[in-house]
């Protein structure tokens, strides 16, 4: 019998479990997180316009809001296009990976001078609490594995503004291909 030789995986599906191992850890420190985090619906300070993701990503929102890209009207600029009138957010179970982290502390590693240097950042609105520079990493959102794997889904193909995924009156966008 000849070798079973496995077929790629499907991107968006690659994506979807991307997304599912995203909310696992986010759900955690969320819980840890709780008394911190005043990020909720209509909550809008982080979901700022001109917010880019990945095609593999822009393509699993074309693919999930066909009818929202073709005949809805992006949220007026200054504020992600995704906004609805309240503040809410207009595709929240498909949200981009940015957005799944926001308002968590987030801890990245940058090499300066030729020395890794720790960096960590969180929402002015969710800094009450312990210095987020005192946590433990496990305490803390690290930028860098997850980008990984998302670098590996969309290749060399350019980010996308969210906002232009909307059509804008114009009836001519075909999903694209992915690998």
């Amino acid at each position: 019998m000849p070798p079973v030789t496995p077929t790629p995986e499907d991107p968006l599906q690659s994506l979807r479990r991307l997304y599912a191992d995203i909310d696992c850890d986010t759900a955690r420190l969320e819980r840890f997180h709780a008394e911190r985090l005043h990020c909720g619906r209509g909550c809008a300070a982080c979901c700022v316009d001109d917010l880019t993701v990945g095609a593999a990503e822009a393509e699993h929102i074309r693919r999930s809001f066909p009818d929202l890209l073709y005949e809805g009207t992006p949220h007026p600029r200054g504020a992600c296009a995704f906004l609805d009138e309240s503040g809410a957010c207009r595709i929240y179970a498909h949200r981009p990976y940015v957005c799944r982290t926001q308002g968590l502390p987030l801890r990245w590693i940058e090499q300066v001078d030729g020395h890794l240097v720790e960096h960590r950042d969180i929402c002015p609105l969710n800094e009450a609490g312990a210095p987020i520079t005192a946590l433990p990493e496990s305490q803390c959102w690290t930028i860098g594995p997850v980008e990984q794997r998302l670098a590996a889904l969309n290749g060399e193909r350019p980010r996308v503004r969210l906002r232009d995924l909307f059509a804008h009156g114009t009836h001519d966008h075909e999903p694209e291909e992915l690998p």
